[in-house]
Parts: structure tokens; C-alpha cells; sequence
């Protein structure tokens, strides 16, 4: 692999086109993970990933325990849902999600005790398939705000000749620091995670991609494989540069490998599999404990917010609690976000639970940022140059406004990751990001009337 540089960490091998320089405001960098205290109660959805939604195997009135089972199906695109507390379940009911979806639901109130469930134990794996088995059991999902079941990424065929695996530690995300605490203090579990994904699955080259403003966990990261696997000179890391949306996939895959993933493709069509650093590290936990996924790490940062910090949380905690456990506010937020600032989601309340795949929680007071007035196009481009995707932006949304399917397929708008970085440069102040997505809806629409 080419890119090596003078001090042995590897630089990128191609630079992506577009993006944009954005305030990292990494203000919780020098925060490790706290321990969110015994909620009283948690409210688990069945629809927490990307694929079919699981179906409750409880009923309200079963008392459960920290990682039992309550919730799967036999749909190859899931992941089962597991206690995250232990008590009563007290209702299986419908809930809105925050993108506005309704969702069935277990509720489950603690029992103050977070008894363990008596059947965990470290999964017996000795083969390929005893590990993405391992894998979907134990409900993981991409952590890094995508949500896909990791076993559906993990089961591809062994002559699909994919040998690469890139982890993928950018957070290129402002404010969102969680991923760069997991490289500092978790490295152990990254790197033994990365080695049981190598021994099952037998990728042959493996790249952690971190940017270049997170010197300290490129370092750790260093430290620890010269520690855990000095003779495998597979495990490389690769500084890239600051510039968002380095983290997303394609993006990194060109820049791990020089390989392009072509439109309408994955990354495993050209060999490689792309996966969060907080993922791989579970992956290595649950092997040597057989815990499933219960809890997360989230930042918890915003102007808005009185004590900005990284929660270790169970999964379907009241965001509201969440924010009372970091000082509640010490402004009225003006927008409250799960996820970052460019590609999360707004929410109308607090009263929601936290996902599988919600990394953080931001919430900023009025004033924060300089909102745009919305005004005419100019035609200056800058959208279409800071496309990492080389889509034209404006022209998409003209399309999207008038309905015009066909133009709209054939602008390449399926292809748009919705990351941002047109709506942030528009001088205009134009949604691009809401054009987009609408473009998408309009075309789902029209393929599902033929």
C-alpha cells in the first residue's frame, strides 16, 4: 500500500473531491465516558437499524433481565433488541421515533438491581460462520450513527474477494468526540477486534483511518498494535486530512485503497468493508464477555447544554434524563439534535429514547449560529464543488420542484449521501439537503407505481 510518510503512519492514497472546513468544537475531547446511573425506566423500539423491524418475544407483566432477549425476527436485514435494565416490562405500545416514524415499542421498568441475565456467556466460535452468528446475536448495529446490522455487512462469501478492511475512526462530525475516546481508551479492544475480524473473516490488509487533528489517538492506536501484534504488518493507520465528510464511506475507501466505489455500489464491490471503531471494539468485548449490546457511548455538548460530557448510557434511556445527568440547560435550546450538527436529526421534544445508533446529543441556544435568510440562487457553483458525490445540487432540486422523474434519474441524485456540505456553503441559504431527500422520496414513489 502506498502513502507511507516519514513517521510510519500512512497518509491518504487519493484525496476525495469536495467537502467542506468545518469548526471541529470538539469540546469533550478530554472527556472519558461517565457512567450514566440506573435509569428508572427504558423504552426499547423495535426499529432501531437500518432493515425489518424485530418483533417483541415479551409481554407486559414478564420481569427480564441486562441482556435478555426481548425482541427479534427471522429477517435477514435486523438485529435483535436485548433487555437494557432489569425489571418489568410494563407496556409493548407504539412510539414515534425521531425521524418521525411510529414504531412498536417494550417498555421496561428498572428494578434498581441491573441483574445480569444467567444464560450470557462468551459465544463459542471456531469457524467463518460461528462468528457472523456471534455477531448478529449480539444485536450490534453500526455505531456510528448508520444503524446497519453489522452480521448483514459481515456475511459476505469468501470468494468475493474482498480484502480490506478499513476502520473507520475520522469523526469528522463537529462536536461528536466519542469514537476519538474509544481509540484512547479502549485501544486494546479495537486492536483485538480488528485481529478476530482478520481471523474469521481473512481480510488481508486492514487501515484505521483517523484524522489528522486526533494526533494523541493515532498515537494510542500505534502504541497498542506494536503492543498486541508486533509481527502484523497488515494493521496500518492512516492519518487524512481534516475535512468533513471524511468519514463517510466511499470517501474513505478512496482514500484507504484508491479504490472508487462506482454509483449504486458498496464498498464491498470492490473489495473492502468499512466499519466503525466503537463496533469493532464490541465485537471484542461481547467475544470475551458474550454481552450483547445494552448501552452506548454518546457526546453530550451544545451551547445550550450546563455540562457538556460523554455518557455511557443502556440503550432506550430518556434523552430528557440524559440531559438532566449532564446539568440540564443553562439556556433555553434553541434546536436540540441527536446526532452532529450536519447530518443528525432534529427533534421537537426530549421525551424520546436513545437508539443503537445515536451518538450524540446536542443542543444549542439561540443565537448560536448565524441562520441564512433564504434569497435567490446566484448560480456561483459552490454547492456543485463541494459535492463529494459530483452531483449538481441545484439543478437536482429544480427537478425535485417540478416532479420530473426522469430528469431526476438521471441526475444521479440516489447516489447523495446527504451529508451537508451543499446547504453549508449556499450563499443562498438554500435546504439543498431537504431537495435531496425529497428527489429520493419522489423517485421511491415512482418505482413503486410500476
Amino acid at each position: 500500500m502506498k502513502g507511507y510518510s516519514a513517521s510510519g503512519i500512512l497518509s491518504a492514497v487519493k484525496e476525495g473531491r469536495g467537502g467542506v472546513f468545518v469548526a471541529h468544537s470538539k469540546n469533550t475531547q478530554d472527556c472519558a465516558c461517565v457512567r450514566f446511573p440506573n435509569p428508572e425506566k427504558v423504552v426499547l423500539p423495535m426499529q432501531q437499524h437500518i432493515g425489518a423491524p424485530c418483533e417483541p418475544v415479551v409481554k407486559a407483566g414478564d420481569e427480564v433481565k441486562v441482556g435478555q432477549l426481548i425482541a427479534d425476527t427471522d429477517k435477514f436485514v435486523s438485529a435483535p433488541i436485548h433487555a437494557t435494565v432489569s425489571g418489568k416490562v410494563t407496556a409493548v405500545g407504539d412510539v414515534k421515533l425521531p425521524n418521525g416514524v411510529i414504531s412498536k415499542a417494550v417498555t421496561i421498568e428498572s428494578d434498581g438491581e441491573m441483574a445480569v441475565f444467567e444464560g450470557i456467556e462468551p459465544p463459542k466460535v471456531s469457524s467463518r460462520d460461528d462468528f457472523v452468528k456471534a455477531v448478529r446475536a449480539s444485536g450490534l448495529v453500526g455505531l456510528g450513527g448508520a444503524g446497519f446490522p453489522t452480521h448483514v455487512k459481515l456475511a459476505f462469501s469468501p470468494d468475493k474477494n474482498i480484502d480490506t478492511l478499513v476502520v473507520n475512526a475520522a469523526e469528522c462530525e463537529p462536536y461528536i468526540t466519542v469514537d476519538y475516546r474509544e481509540c484512547l481508551d479502549n485501544s486494546e479492544y479495537v486492536i483485538r477486534g480488528i485481529l478476530a475480524l482478520k481471523q474469521y473473516l481473512g481480510f488481508k490488509q486492514v487501515v484505521i483511518a483517523v484524522e489528522d487533528n486526533k494526533p494523541k489517538a493515532i498515537d494510542k492506536l500505534s502504541e497498542t498494535i506494536k503492543k498486541l501484534a508486533p509481527e502484523d504488518h497488515s494493521i496500518r493507520i492512516m492519518a487524512l486530512k481534516s475535512k468533513y465528510p471524511q468519514g463517510a464511506e466511499k470517501m474513505m475507501v478512496l482514500s484507504a485503497t484508491g479504490r472508487k466505489v462506482p454509483p449504486g455500489k458498496l464498498p464491498a464491490d470492490v473489495g473492502c468493508v468499512v466499519m466503525n471503531v466503537a463496533s469493532v471494539a464490541f465485537i471484542a468485548r461481547y467475544l470475551e464477555t458474550g454481552k450483547p449490546l445494552v448501552s452506548r457511548s454518546l457526546t453530550v455538548d451544545g451551547s445550550a447544554i450546563h455540562t457538556p460530557q460523554n455518557v455511557r448510557v443502556p440503550i432506550g434511556t430518556s434523552i430528557d434524563s440524559i440531559i438532566e445527568f449532564c446539568g440540564g440547560f443553562k439556556e433555553e435550546p434553541f434546536k436540540i439534535i441527536t446526532g452532529g450538527p450536519m447530518m443528525g436529526l432534529a427533534i421537537i421534544g426530549t421525551d424520546l429514547p436513545v437508539l443503537k445508533q445515536n451518538n450524540a446529543i446536542l443542543a444549542f441556544a439561540d443565537g448560536t449560529f448565524k441562520v441564512k435568510p433564504e434569497t435567490d440562487c446566484i448560480r456561483c457553483g459552490r454547492c456543485a464543488e463541494a459535492c463529494p458525490m459530483s452531483l449538481m445540487p441545484t439543478l437536482v432540486a429544480r427537478f425535485a420542484k417540478a416532479k420530473d422523474v426522469n430528469s431526476l434519474q438521471k441526475s444521479g441524485v440516489v447516489v447523495c449521501m446527504e451529508c451537508g456540505s451543499c446547504s453549508y456553503v449556499c450563499p443562498a441559504g438554500k435546504p439543498l439537503v431537504q431537495h435531496m431527500r425529497l428527489a429520493k422520496s419522489i423517485l421511491r414513489e415512482a418505482g413503486a407505481k410500476k
